[in-house]
C-alpha cells in the first residue's frame, strides 16, 4: 500500500486509464451523437422514490422572469463503445441566453437505482443561475435498464465473468467521453467543467475528476470512502447492503457460509480492480488538487466512515498545501448525518461551484 502512495498523479492517471481500457469490447468506436427525446416514464429500480426530494428541491434558484419559456433542453445519446451499454443518455438543460457565448458546466450523478431525470430539481436550479446542467444514465441505469433488477444482474454478471466493471469504473469510462463531447461544443467553456453526484453518483465523480483533469471544480457527495480501511477495519457491511445480491452471490460460489473479508476483497478485485488497493482514498484524492474540491459527508455514514476518510482527508490536504491552494479543499462532515444527502449540502456545493467555477 505504502509504494502506491509513491506514485506521481499522472502515473495513478495512466494506470486507472490503463484499468478502464483493459475492458473496452472495441476501441475504434467514433464518439458520435444521436438525437433522444423526454423521458415520459422513468426507471426507478428497487424501491421508487417516494414524492419529491427536500434537499434537491432546496437548490438556490435566480428569479428569471418566464425561467419556464427560456429554459432549453436537449436530449441525446453519445455512442461511447461498442453494445448496448455504450450508448449513453443524456439530458442536458440551460437557459436561451447567449451571454456569455461560453458557459460553465456543471455534470450531474444520480445514485443507485435512480436515473438522470431524478436530478431535474437541481439541473433547473443550476440553468437558472447561468450554468449549463448536465445529467446522464449511469450504466445500466435509467435508459439503460431493462427492468428493476439491471442493475444487480449487471453485478452479478461482471463477478461471474470479469467482462465488464458496472461499479463505478465503466460509467466512469463514459464520464470521459462527455468530457470530450462538452470540450468540443461552441456554448461550453472547456475550462470550467465541473462535476458532482450523490453516493454512486459520489463516487461517479471522485474517479472521473482523478482520471480527467478537465473537471475542474469537484463536489462528490456522501460518496468518498476509503474501501481498504472498511476491509481492514471490519466496516464493509454498509456499504455492501447496499448491493447485497451481488455478495451473496459470490458467497455461495466461494463455498462460504457467510459474507466475510475474503468475499468482499475477492468481489472488488473482480469488478472493480484497485478499488481498494492504488486508486483507494488516500491514493486518488490528493491526484486531484490542485483543482478545487469540496467533500461532503455525513458524520454518522456507515456506508463512508469518516473514521475511514482521516488518511485520505489528511493526504489530500497535504497535497494543497503543497502547491499552495489550501484554500482549494475542504472537508464536511455533518453533524447526526448517515447516508443521506442534506438541503446544507446542497447548499454547500452550490456555494462552491459558485465560487471556484
Amino acid at each position: 500500500m505504502e509504494a502506491a502512495a509513491a506514485v506521481a498523479p499522472s502515473g495513478l492517471r495512466a494506470s486507472f486509464l490503463d484499468v478502464l481500457l483493459s475492458r473496452r469490447r472495441n476501441l475504434q468506436v467514433a464518439l458520435t451523437v444521436e438525437p433522444g427525446s423526454p423521458v415520459k416514464r422513468p426507471l426507478y429500480q428497487g424501491r421508487p422514490p417516494m414524492g419529491r426530494s427536500e434537499a434537491m428541491e432546496s437548490c438556490p434558484r435566480k428569479g428569471v422572469v418566464n425561467s419556464k419559456e427560456k429554459l432549453v433542453e436537449e436530449n441525446f445519446y453519445l455512442i461511447t463503445e461498442s453494445g448496448e451499454q455504450g450508448r449513453v443518455p443524456v439530458l442536458l438543460l440551460k437557459l436561451n441566453d447567449t451571454t456569455p457565448k461560453r458557459k460553465p458546466v456543471i455534470v450531474f450523478l444520480h445514485s443507485s437505482y435512480k436515473c438522470k431525470e431524478w436530478l431535474r430539481p437541481l439541473l433547473e436550479a443550476y440553468a437558472s443561475r447561468g450554468y449549463i446542467s448536465v445529467a446522464i444514465d449511469s450504466r445500466y441505469h435509467g435508459e439503460r435498464a431493462n427492468n428493476n433488477s439491471t442493475y444487480i444482474d449487471a453485478l452479478k454478471s461482471a463477478w461471474r465473468n470479469g467482462d465488464a466493471m458496472p461499479f463505478i469504473l465503466d460509467t466512469v469510462w463514459d464520464l470521459i467521453k462527455l468530457g470530450d463531447h462538452l470540450s468540443e461544443r461552441e456554448d461550453v467553456d472547456p475550462c470550467r467543467i465541473g462535476i458532482t453526484g450523490e453516493s454512486l453518483g459520489g463516487m461517479h465523480a471522485w474517479f472521473a475528476a482523478v482520471v480527467d483533469t478537465r473537471y475542474s471544480v469537484v463536489v462528490p457527495i456522501i460518496g468518498v470512502q476509503g474501501f481498504r480501511w472498511a476491509i481492514d477495519n471490519n466496516k464493509w457491511q454498509a456499504r455492501v447492503d447496499s448491493i447485497k445480491p451481488l455478495f451473496e452471490e459470490a458467497r455461495i460460489d466461494l463455498g462460504k457460509s457467510e459474507i466475510d473479508t475474503e468475499v468482499v476483497e475477492k468481489v472488488w478485485d473482480k469488478i472493480a480492480p484497485g478499488l481498494d488497493s492504488q486508486f483507494d482514498a488516500p491514493f486518488s484524492l490528493p491526484v486531484i488538487a490542485p483543482r478545487p474540491l469540496l467533500l461532503l459527508n455525513g458524520a454518522e455514514d456507515p456506508r463512508c466512515p469518516v473514521l475511514g476518510l482521516q488518511e485520505p482527508v489528511s493526504r489530500a490536504a497535504k497535497a494543497y498545501e503543497e502547491v499552495g491552494s489550501a484554500d482549494k479543499f475542504m472537508f464536511i462532515a455533518e453533524p447526526g448525518i448517515g447516508h443521506q444527502m442534506t438541503a446544507n449540502m446542497v447548499k454547500e456545493a452550490s456555494d462552491w461551484f459558485d465560487r471556484f467555477l
